[in-house]
């Protein structure tokens, strides 16, 4: 079976009553937990965009507070679920200001969690990526805000 293609999908959205518009968001949320997140969001959260940052920001503070011991293997498993998770919400919001803030944030807890990132190559790699994704989702932005944005960056270049 092929998938229909988006416009052909929003012309055939736009012939369906809002009886049978419920019916299929309900069906696609009940079949897929991504889909059901993302319309949570969407319906809850997406109208106080900093409420749901702040939010993320506490549950990546969660997430790092059990972050494995000295198990490198472990950490470095559980740091790239945290960037998975933070990734789906930069998807979610869709926002450049909030991807950076949630980069950062991750960057910053990183620094400060006394894992020794810089020894070990893959780790340093992936820190190193999160900072080049900032860069350029800097480079989106309008230069004062950029501006600002990068001189936070400078404090956590390696």
């Amino acid at each position: 079976m092929r998938p229909a293609v988006i416009s052909e999908i929003k012309k055939e959205l736009t012939t369906l009553s809002a009886k049978e518009l419920l019916e299929l968001c309900l069906q696609l949320a009940k079949y897929k937990k991504d889909n059901k997140e993302l319309l949570s969001y969407l319906l809850f959260e997406a109208h106080d965009i900093a409420t749901f940052v702040t939010g993320v920001k506490e549950e990546i503070d969660l997430q790092f507070n059990v972050l494995p011991g000295p198990n490198i293997y472990l950490t470095k498993k559980s740091l790239r679920k945290i960037l998975r998770g933070i990734t789906k919400y930069i998807r979610y919001t869709g926002n450049a200001e909030q991807a950076i803030e949630m980069l950062m944030h991750f960057c910053i807890k990183l620094k400060a969690s006394g894992i020794p990132f810089q020894k070990h190559q893959q780790l340093l790699n992936m820190y190193n990526q999160q900072l080049k994704k900032i860069q350029t989702l800097i480079d989106t932005l309008h230069e004062d805000l950029g501006y600002d944005y990068k001189r936070k960056i400078d404090k956590l270049n390696v």
